[in-house]
């Protein structure tokens, strides 16, 4: 399994519009970064990912799951940009802030420090498990 963190403006698409979507999920559309589509390009079912909270939160807010592999975003028709699908799987029980990511020495060469701008990005293991002992929750 492979880790990732999904960054998306609350007042666009937040946690809560995440949930609300169920089992069935959602596609993570409209990016258009090559980077990222790569990233996407590489997850599989099953992977987990931080679903983070950007601009004023600037913090983690919930776990998500791949429920579908990459494919055609559907919100453009240019067959450049791919896209996937993701699901709540559960809320933190305490929000994981930019700040505290980068107090923690552990998290020192997290993307997320070092390229806060890119939305789709990869989380090491041992990050994932550091972020989700500062969550509260069980990595």
């Amino acid at each position: 399994m492979a880790y990732w963190l999904f960054k998306s403006e609350p007042s666009t698409w937040s946690w809560d519009d995440q949930v609300a979507k169920g089992d069935t999920g959602e596609e993570w559309d409209g990016v258009r970064n090559y980077q990222a589509r790569n990233f996407m390009r590489e997850m599989k079912l099953g992977d987990r990912g931080f679903f983070y909270h950007s601009q004023k939160e600037k913090a983690v807010v919930g776990i998500v799951e791949v429920c579908a592999e990459s494919h055609p975003d559907s919100t453009t028709d240019d067959d450049r940009w791919d896209c996937v699908d993701i699901k709540a799987v559960k809320p933190v029980k305490t929000p994981v802030t930019l700040a505290d990511i980068k107090d923690d020495p552990r998290l020192g060469d997290m993307v997320l420090v070092n390229n806060s701008r890119l939305s789709v990005q990869p989380v090491t293991e041992a990050e994932w498990k550091a972020v989700c002992g500062l969550a509260g929750i069980d990595p």
